[in-house]
């Protein structure tokens, strides 16, 4: 890796998020010195970006804020193009405007690669974006367009991360999904929360996984690299797994057994067989590499419901 200056002052959307509760703690052990700045703003009111861009005089900005959960996408697809597509364009402008000289990062998603994934091979940040979900595409589309504002000036960088889960994850996604009915299935003898048996959408997709804090842990990297305006980074594991053995290791790990049931609500339509991903690029530039044990990820995400179960 090639270092850059450090940044000192650190602008994070969406901290209060899944990631962002992870990357505040990467970022202060990666810049201890820096001051990491959480205003709450409306990201899709572009006075409101001006001003906080303007109070906050930040050489860093990392944009986690998002509609993340592609079902609340589906389900409200108007509010996911206004914060994923709208929003980014109104900070990116904003930054312009305002903090000109500030790295600019994009977390953005390799959902975005869609139907690409059909090819059956891993996937470098040169495959073509063919987006087939409503959050794909907003995600896509800003990924694009701000990727259009590199000549303007703005001092973009974007991160396509796979799939990632770990502690404090909703139930929105796969794995804290099949955690949070183990946890309760646990639970139950002794509070009677939910009988053995488990409501699952398609177990045969094969995903390509990562833990947050590895994912974290890359964007703090990607701020302090001499990276180009415009870089483009995939962030993977390149080990697709199967969603039914990540539920198999869950249940082995409790030692519960378990019904399996199909709902049909779960399915995705054109769902993709299979993603995996070449995280090439950020090795070479960036020296990164999932270092979590994917054992680890599972059992934390399983501890992590068992207290929640406990405690609600």
């Amino acid at each position: 890796m090639t270092p850059g200056p450090n940044p000192s002052r650190i602008l994070i959307t969406g901290a209060t998020g899944f990631v962002g509760r992870w990357l505040l703690p990467a970022l202060q052990t990666a810049y201890p010195a820096a001051a990491l700045l959480t205003p709450a703003f409306d990201i899709t009111d572009e006075l409101a970006c001006d001003a906080a861009l303007e109070a906050a005089c930040p050489d860093a900005i990392v944009h986690l804020a998002a509609i993340a959960a592609p079902s609340d996408a589906r389900r409200d697809p108007a509010r996911a193009w206004a914060v994923n597509l709208h929003g980014a364009l109104a900070l990116a402008r904003a930054t312009l405007r305002h903090a000109p000289q500030a790295t600019f990062l994009f977390a953005g998603s390799a959902d975005c690669y869609g139907a690409t994934f059909r090819r059956g091979t891993a996937l470098d940040e040169d495959a073509p974006l063919a987006p087939q979900s409503a959050y794909a595409a907003t995600k896509a589309a800003a990924d694009l367009a701000l990727g259009a504002m590199v000549p303007d000036g703005l001092r973009l960088v974007r991160a396509r991360p796979f799939n990632h889960t770990g502690p404090g994850q909703s139930d929105a996604f796969v794995v804290p999904a099949f955690a949070h009915q183990v946890a309760r299935i646990e639970a139950h003898l002794a509070q009677g929360l939910q009988p053995p048996e488990l409501h699952v959408g398609a177990l045969d997709p094969e995903r390509d996984l990562l833990d947050v804090r590895d994912v974290a842990r890359a964007y703090a990297l990607m701020l302090g690299a001499d990276l180009a305006p415009g870089t483009v980074l995939n962030l993977a594991s390149g080990q697709p797994r199967r969603v039914g053995d990540i539920l198999d290791a869950l249940l082995a790990r409790a030692g519960v057994l378990a019904t399996i049931r199909t709902d049909q609500t779960r399915l995705r339509p054109g769902d993709i067989p299979r993603t995996a991903g070449d995280a090439t690029r950020a090795r070479t530039l960036l020296g990164w590499a999932p270092v979590i044990p994917w054992e680890h990820t599972v059992a934390d995400v399983l501890d992590d419901w068992r207290h929640r179960v406990t405690v609600a």
